[in-house]
């Protein structure tokens, strides 16, 4: 009852008080940055021994800057009619967005952004539980003073007046309390460049301006015209067509495959077949979003060019110019504008009970769609089956009850709820389905060496981070993106014939398997593998150019082109 009656007690006190608009942006930007910034501060703190007065000096002048910096701002941009809504939004705003930073040890950036933009429904309903639910529910209430309070009334002159000192009072003590420490804090901000994106909400509204203007200038800019792409096939009557498939993995990390060293037994199928593992492979990208478009282009991360990637075809579509029939298979969010325009299917939402329940399916439901493919009229053809895998952080959905072999599993998706060691657990157990998955693809693919000349390669597009450094999840800028987020697995699987088909020596491979590879050797390899001519073709990015007995046209008695069109 008195907790009711000082609430009420509190509505009735805001009702009845009236503030200049410029006092409520004050209060508004001390609390942003006070209340909203805690992983910027912590991580300032942690590079000081706060001890010193210099250490309290940098600490309030940086705090007095960034007050006055957003007073600045928010003051250009909103006009006494606008400001309740702008202030409420970037209240709540930040307040989504310290959650997920101090949940995930993540960073907001421009990649971060697109990320979220990308992110369908389903993932993101897994983002939402009661951590999230409660940080919005206290954004809310911090936002709800601004509503509550009467905005004081000015004529427009004295108001523009009152504005136009105020802003540049502000100005004058952002100059003030940046001049003392300028040398400092850029030195900070150089060598420690992900803080920048800490700074909430300045790091969203860059950030997601820098995307929009990113996404409006490649609508405006001519894609690169297509290369040239011809196909050498074997003349010879009674050649087997091809049949590859391209397992694009999901947020599975190297060092958790037993396959290349991992004290857990989590690829126990794998291990009984005739793999090809490269235990050195790294991703081109920490997100789905980057990874995917560079791992299917020429281009890769040693040439790492956004813009020009996206305006670019990828492999697929020279492959589909190059006469081979091409699909996408997807149990994720869609393939990133690697397979516009060419026979794309969802199988995320298939109605198939043993797989599919609370809105998401199983991997397997990807083997489901290959068998229908390769149960049509035999020809050319590439599968891209792009896995759910570990996608986070729900981890615990992303396998079978009966592989929860490694216990307690985390079953929740606010991490925090969990112990690290229940969270690799649920991790590895994720790890064990793909290994079936896999396993249970290229056997299947066995079974068609009569009809086809069958070959698999799996690689994952990222890495993640599993509390590492305090670390979860994945999507860090590359520069400082720890190895856990860029180390990834990759094996190849070539059926014997279809090695000898095509010339190539898999015990050299073998041998070779142990040297360093990225993303970027999918492309040329793949181009190799099938004997598709372009300009885009490198030999030294060819997994297989090294291991070739002879060509292809040679190993296949003669050679016909099918030409660009």
């Amino acid at each position: 009852m008195n907790h009711t009656v000082s609430r009420l007690s509190i509505l009735a006190m805001l009702r009845r008080t009236e503030l200049a608009a410029e006092t409520l942006l004050l209060f508004a930007s001390l609390l942003i940055v006070g209340a909203f910034n805690g992983p910027l501060w912590r991580a300032i703190v942690a590079d000081r021994t706060m001890d010193t007065l210099a250490d309290w000096r940098f600490a309030i002048a940086f705090f007095a800057a960034l007050v006055a910096l957003y007073f600045l701002l928010i003051g250009l941009l909103s006009p006494r009619q606008m400001l309740r809504s702008l202030l409420s939004a970037l209240i709540i705003t930040s307040a989504i967005t310290t959650h997920f930073i101090g949940q995930f040890g993540i960073v907001i950036d421009p990649s971060m952004v697109r990320n979220v933009l990308a992110t369908d429904l389903r993932e993101a309903g897994e983002l939402f539980g009661p951590g999230l639910l409660q940080t919005l529910g206290v954004g809310v209430a911090l936002a709800a003073p601004v509503w509550l309070v009467r905005v004081k009334q000015r004529p427009w002159r004295r108001a523009a007046l009152v504005r136009i000192g105020s802003l540049a009072a502000a100005l004058l003590a952002a100059t003030a309390a940046l001049l003392p420490i300028y040398q400092d804090l850029s030195s900070l901000m150089r060598n420690r460049h992900e803080l920048r994106y800490t700074i909430t909400p300045a790091n969203v509204l860059w950030s997601t301006a820098r995307v929009l203007i990113s996404d409006s200038q490649r609508v405006v800019a001519a894609r690169e015209p297509p290369q040239p792409a011809v196909r050498t096939v074997a003349a010879a009557a009674g050649r087997r067509p091809t049949l590859l498939v391209i397992v694009a993995g999901e947020t599975a990390r190297a060092a958790n495959f037993s396959l290349n060293g991992y004290a857990r037994n989590t690829n126990p199928e794998l291990a009984q077949l005739d793999v090809v593992n490269f235990p050195h492979a790294t991703a081109c990208g920490t997100s789905t979003e980057v990874s995917l478009p560079c791992m299917f282009s020429p281009y890769g991360r040693e040439n790492y060019d956004e813009a020009r990637i996206r305006r670019s075809e990828s492999l697929l579509h020279l492959l589909a110019r190059a006469g081979l029939d091409v699909v996408w298979l997807d149990n994720q969010s869609g393939c990133k504008g690697v397979c516009d325009g060419l026979d794309s299917r969802d199988l995320s939402h298939a109605q198939l009970p043993d797989l599919c329940a609370d809105d998401h399916c199983l991997d397997e439901v990807l083997l489901h769609g290959l068998r229908d493919l390769a149960s049509g009229e035999p020809r050319d053809r590439v599968v891209v089956l792009h896995q759910l895998g570990n996608h986070g952080p729900a981890y615990f959905r992303r396998y079978p009850r009966e592989l929860k072999r490694f216990a307690p599993a985390c079953e929740s998706n606010e991490l925090r709820d969990c112990t690290r060691e229940q969270i690799v657990n649920a991790y590895d157990n994720a790890i064990l389905y793909t290994d079936r998955f896999l396993a249970r693809t290229i056997r299947y693919l066995a079974t068609l060496r009569d009809r086809f000349d069958v070959a698999l390669v799996y690689v994952s597009d990222h890495g993640e981070s599993l509390g590492e450094h305090g670390l979860y999840l994945h999507g860090l800028p590359y520069a400082i993106a720890p190895r856990e987020q860029t180390e990834v697995p990759m094996l190849w699987w070539l059926a014997p014939e279809s090695a000898r088909a095509a010339g190539i020596d898999m015990a050299c491979l073998r041998t070779r398997a142990e040297r360093t590879v990225s993303h970027d050797n999918l492309f040329h390899s793949v181009l190799g593998l099938l004997a598709v001519s372009t300009p885009a073709y490198r030999g030294e990015r060819d997994l297989f150019s090294t291991c070739r007995t002879l060509s292809t046209a040679q190993a296949s008695g003669g050679a016909a082109s099918i030409a660009d069109h």
